[in-house]
């Protein structure tokens, strides 16, 4: 990862310093503590019940689901599974019709994991808890969808009470990319175990991001933290800006302030929403309704068992299958889609797994985990490109209409008329070239880059696409002498 340093105006040069916390919602079919459906998208507080009111009596049970998507994501993340207490967190919001958010303070569920980045970095986990979501507020009028300025606020109680996980990452992230490929990565995490859909655009994953900034191996300085970030790209602008607005307040001479701010993606800037609470003003204490939460050993054994291969261990996995890079865009692509097992059926039934590698990146995007192509024409379609019986040309063509519905690449290829082209009829197409653009070859022979991909091209249109591209390449560089 490259270094990311912030210049000052006196010529000190700042170090980011970023910590993310990450609200995931679980994708449980009922609610943490009462059995209203959990679920997205149904009409406006028609998902309640009185423990989600909070009325008066209302007794919370916790859900055992919640706690085993729980344990699988502390499991995922390299987390201690320990014992643990529930406590009542304290503040009011119109959308919290209790008063309190049931959540967990001093002894956690998860406890001291870690989360590596594709490049290898690692990002400490500091806990990982379980709590309870609020309701959510639309403020109607003014400007931002903020509370302040706002004539009305409607509130939707469906979300309260729905099972989150918050998983608080240390402050070892350094740069806005960094950061990104964390959330990706957890991302990729939380979808692979079953734990959640992390779908941020729903709110079933949100980010919020504490940010200081120091002269590099100094102390730690304030942070502001900048909450409800909903996409990656918004993560990584809002971090950026904000080392950048604390290191020019710090070179005027003003001193930071801890709060709580805002990202608004429309002028590209955090704005302070409120001075940042600290744990006294929550007033935590034991929730009296609920008793410890002691997972045995047996449980948590049965869990970490039944794990499926996480992300990581999935790319590298085709790394070795293909020889293409474990962090590479293709393998990054087949692994986030779900189509690595596909891959696998490819080889098995006797395909070049490199080949196919790029084929399903570029051909099959909306295909699925298990694209509609069977795995054996595939297999067979790059089997015809190493013999040279396609050219990288016809291969595409021919796969195009593999993914229409066509089937059998050889029935296709025969229907196309698609042939190697014989080595002597290449051979005096590429002199023929030669001859016809000695201002081209001319250039070719002194090194230019361009004159290589016109001969080729000519080739290529001369052939009507028979011609394999690097078989004449290779004879113009023989004909250079």
């Amino acid at each position: 990862m490259s270094e990311f340093l912030i210049d000052g105006s006196e010529g000190g040069r700042f170090e980011m310093v970023v910590g993310l916390e990450v609200h995931v919602e679980l994708a449980t079919a009922t609610k943490l503590f009462s059995g209203s459906p959990n679920r997205f998208g149904d009409e406006p507080n028609t998902n309640i019940d009185p423990v989600t009111l909070g009325l008066p009596g209302a007794l919370p049970v916790l859900n055992r689901q919640a706690v085993e998507f729980a344990m699988r994501i502390g499991l995922a993340l390299n987390c201690t599974v320990q014992a643990c207490t529930f406590h009542r967190k304290n503040y009011f919001y119109p959308d919290m019709p209790k008063a309190y958010q049931i959540s967990q303070y001093d002894v956690p569920l998860n406890v001291d994991g870690w989360l590596d980045l594709p490049d290898g970095t690692r990002i400490g986990v500091e806990r990982a808890h379980l709590e309870e979501d609020t309701g959510k507020s639309t403020h109607m009028g003014g400007s931002g969808g903020r509370i302040h300025g706002s004539e009305s606020s409607l509130i939707d109680f469906n979300r309260a009470g729905v099972p989150l996980v918050e998983i608080v990452g240390r402050p070892d992230i350094r740069t806005p990319e960094q950061a990104r490929q964390y959330v990706t990565e957890l991302r990729a995490i939380l979808v692979a175990i079953g734990a959640s859909d992390a779908k941020m655009e729903e709110g079933s994953m949100r980010v919020d991001a504490n940010v200081s900034v120091r002269l590099p191996g100094g102390e730690l300085g304030t942070r502001c933290e900048i909450k409800n970030l909903n996409s990656v790209r918004s993560l990584g602008r809002a971090v950026e800006y904000e080392a950048r607005r604390q290191v020019a307040l710090i070179e005027a001479g003003e001193r930071i302030r801890q709060e709580t701010r805002h990202w608004d993606e429309t002028d590209g800037r955090t704005h302070t929403l409120r001075s940042k609470e600290d744990a006294d003003d929550y007033r935590y204490f034991l929730e009296p309704d609920l008793v410890p939460l002691a997972p045995d050993q047996a449980w948590i054994d049965a869990v970490r068992a039944a794990l499926p291969a996480l992300p990581a261990e999935r790319r590298a996995s085709v790394a070795g299958m293909t020889g293409v890079a474990a962090d590479s865009e293709a393998v990054m692509v087949l692994v986030d889609r779900g189509q690595d097992h596909y891959l696998c059926q490819v080889a098995d039934a006797g395909g070049d797994p490199a080949r196919a590698l790029i084929h399903i990146k570029e051909a099959f995007a909306d295909q699925g985990e298990q694209p509609l192509v069977e795995a054996g024409h595939l297999a067979t379609l790059t089997q015809m490109e190493l013999r040279g019986d396609l050219t990288a040309t016809q291969a595409k063509q021919v796969l195009a209409e593999m993914v229409s519905g066509a089937g059998d690449p050889v029935a296709i290829a025969a229907a196309k008329g698609f042939e190697a082209m014989d080595s002597s009829a290449l051979e005096a197409l590429v002199d023929q070239t030669i001859a016809d653009l000695p201002d081209v070859w001319a250039k070719f022979c002194a090194g230019e880059g361009k004159a290589a991909g016109a001969l080729v091209g000519a080739v290529m249109k001369a052939s009507k696409g028979q011609a394999d591209g690097k078989a004449v390449t290779a004879l113009l560089h023989s004909r250079k002498g």
